[in-house]
């Protein structure tokens, strides 16, 4: 049996560019970056009050990153959902979807990070 989640993995084509994103848009906080055995460059992140963290991966040996629409999203709490969205697009990232107030009271909202998977960012009520 499994004991926790320690992490998730995005490979990414640009991963500078993805880097980037991750620190100062969303504003995590990057742990440790190395090199894997198999040559991979990761870079692993970390939100405030969490204790899983996500691993951003480049290896262009295995190829150009496809990602179709809708499989996969990260979600992360946030204070102040327009505040966010104001934050981001100056970054030049603004909101693809939202906001959106739930039937449970929180607000929601999607933006789409670099090579194109989605994030999902919430409001609690």
């Amino acid at each position: 049996m499994v004991k926790r989640l320690l992490h998730t993995r995005y490979r990414v084509t640009d991963l500078d560019k993805t880097v980037a994103f991750y620190r100062d848009v969303l504003g995590l906080q990057e742990i440790r970056r190395h090199t894997s055995p198999r040559g991979s460059q990761l870079v692993f992140f970390k939100a405030p009050g969490s204790e899983e963290e996500i691993e951003i991966c480049s290896f262009p040996a295995s190829g150009p990153v496809t990602l179709g629409p809708d499989v996969t999203h990260l979600a992360f709490e946030v204070d102040n959902i327009e505040a966010f969205a104001e934050h981001s697009a100056k970054l030049g990232y603004p909101l693809s979807d939202g906001p959106t107030k739930t039937s449970t009271g929180s607000v929601i909202a999607f933006i789409d990070a670099p090579e194109g998977y989605e994030i999902e960012l919430i409001q609690r009520g």
